[in-house]
């Protein structure tokens, strides 16, 4: 292990072992052991991660109440009663949202959506909202990444002559007990393997296992089937947007979807693909859409209603389209202005913090800061002081906000211990969104840090860069990008490969964009461009030895592609 005062770099062994599962499947040991690093330990699971398959999803039905669920919906559908799904403002919620309300519309049966607002209404059902849903003749409501803490909401459903079914992935109540069919990967009960699909994730379960049930009873004898593989592209955007892991049943459906994704025939997605910079047909990567697609998508929930969302993804009409892509776009920079305010303001509150190195956690309030991105904030502040942070949006009685933690502190679990003082909170061990009284504030605040002492060690507040291996610069050529490709789609759980090289020579420093550095450096005659995003302070380099943790990427410029180190952090000799 290699330490110093900003970074942890810590180097993973090669297994001995990796040279095996080389041998057996054909491939280079490098990639045996990057294989190896992500948990994938035998032949078998090296195959299914090389090479996903659809068919390798798991049965939907192994789902805990998907059979209850599935057929609740099939009367419905026979009857043609009304619908309402009842989804999330987040990308996650707004593309499950949107695939079942598609789903069920080619179905030719009443159906309707409902997001509620995040700043009026909050997450998840609420009162008004389901009464106002019944007005609407709805028989039956459908959640989408949401609904499995509701239950005075369910009952109230019930009670106004509603039927119900829950579809979510967020973490189960303590002592729960559903009032409906509740379809939720981490129930205990559940026989489904993969506990860690995203909300889009599961209504595409739900679409498969109703697809089935009405192809068994008949119902397409006369009518076309529904494809399901189209919805693919919207799998993909909510579940990386979701950050959940990319291993399994996710990575299956997320390398599919990133291939129909590039063909996509989707208006909204098109439009939002042309706003976002992304050219017609070129490959889309999971940066992509965490970046560009993702931040517009979420945009509209954070500053606003979420209904036009929905409407781009389910459009046929390219005006249309455009005109909502347009619209996000805008809303995004604003997004941006508002979030970069929000976090110098931050910045100025931890600087007045005179003993700082002290507290093991960071908790601001503001009533000027907007609550649609106090989340953000809360991510941007982790990264710069990589403490547990928790932002609010003081209300006046209430204070609203959301928090992000570090590894080795599970915020779920520690708002859990502190839940006498909340109101209300959820979410999940890095991110929760939290709602308190004001009066109550200094009390959580000291035991909120008094729980963080005894979890987080000093050691633990300083960021850990995981290196995959060491890698000379002359057993770096276009195997190596191959290599490194066969492991893609990257994300949670599957990081893309970080290498360490040193020490090398810099034999060309200079400085471009804002705060960027560009550099050549050198090993026993061979030598590579890089690139060092945010390092320019570090200039000049040139005639300096380092040590550097590195990406391999292909670097593009005029038509001509070269092979270019990404540097992800760099110590001087």
């Amino acid at each position: 292990m290699l330490d110093n005062r900003d970074k942890i770099w810590h180097i993973k062994d090669d297994p001995s072992f990796a040279l095996s599962i080389a041998r057996k499947l054909g491939i280079s040991k490098l990639l045996a052991s990057l294989l190896v690093h992500r948990n994938i330990t035998s032949t078998d699971s090296a195959k299914s991660f090389l090479f996903p398959k659809l068919g390798a999803l798991h049965d939907p039905f192994l789902l805990k109440d998907m059979d209850r669920a599935v057929e609740l919906i099939q009367s419905f559908i026979v009857k043609k009663k009304k619908i309402t799904i009842y989804g999330d403002y987040d990308a996650d919620g707004i593309t499950a949202t949107s695939l079942l309300f598609d789903f069920f519309s080619r179905l030719k049966i009443p159906i309707s959506f409902y997001i509620p607002h995040r700043l009026e209404e909050g997450y998840s059902l609420n009162e008004k909202a389901v009464r106002d849903i019944a007005r609407d003749t709805t028989e039956l409501i459908i959640t989408v990444d949401c609904g499995i803490n509701s239950f005075s909401e369910i009952a109230l459903a019930h009670k106004l002559g509603m039927e119900v079914i829950v579809t979510d992935h967020h973490q189960l109540p303590s002592g729960f007990e559903p009032l409906c069919p509740t379809i939720n990967p981490l129930r205990p009960d559940s026989s489904f393997p993969f506990k860690e699909l995203a909300g889009v994730g599961l209504a595409f379960y739900l679409a498969i296992a109703i697809r089935s049930n009405l192809r068994e009873v008949g119902f397409f004898q006369n009518k076309s089937e529904p494809d399901l593989k189209p919805y693919l592209d919207l799998v993909a955007i909510g579940t990386i947007a979701d950050i959940v892991p990319l291993i399994e049943e996710n990575r299956i459906l997320v390398k599919s979807g990133l291939t129909v994704l590039k063909e996509t025939r989707r208006p909204g997605i098109k439009a939002l693909l042309k706003v976002s910079g992304i050219k017609n047909n070129q490959a889309i990567t999971t940066h992509d859409i965490a970046f560009k697609l993702a931040p517009r998508l979420n945009a509209m929930g954070r500053l606003g209603p979420t209904t036009r969302a929905v409407h781009l993804l389910t459009t046929d009409d390219e005006v249309e389209a455009s005109s909502i892509a347009n619209q996000m776009d805008s809303l995004n920079a604003q997004r941006q202005e508002i979030q970069n305010r929000i976090v110098l303001e931050c910045r100025e509150k931890i600087d007045e913090m005179k003993d700082l190195e002290r507290h093991r956690t960071i908790v601001l309030s503001n009533s000027q800061w907007h609550r649609g991105v106090v989340g953000i904030v809360a991510s941007k502040i982790v990264d710069e002081y990589y403490r547990p942070t928790l932002i609010f949006t003081d209300e006046g009685d209430l204070l609203k906000g959301s928090g992000r933690s570090i590894d080795g502190f599970d915020l779920y679990n520690a708002l859990f211990d502190l839940s006498d003082l909340l109101m209300q909170f959820g979410g999940h061990e890095y991110a929760a969104g939290i709602t308190l009284e004001s009066k109550n504030i200094e009390a959580f605040c000291d035991k909120f840090e008094e729980l963080a002492r005894k979890k987080i060690d000093t050691k633990d507040m300083i960021p850990k860069i995981e290196v995959d291996t060491k890698l000379g610069l002359e057993s770096i050529n276009p195997q190596t990008l191959k290599d490194i490709e066969m492991l893609l789609p990257f994300g949670h759980k599957n990081p893309q490969p970080i290498f360490w090289a040193g020490p090398v020579k810099v034999v060309f420093s200079t400085v471009v964009g804002n705060n960027h550095l560009k550099l050549k450096i050198k090993e026993k005659g061979t030598a590579f461009d890089c690139i060092a995003f945010g390092k320019a302070a570090l200039h000049p380099l040139e005639g300096k030895l380092v040590n550097i943790l590195f990406h391999v990427e292909i670097n593009t410029w005029q038509g001509m592609e070269s092979i270019q180190l990404v540097i992800v952090d760099l110590r001087i000799n």
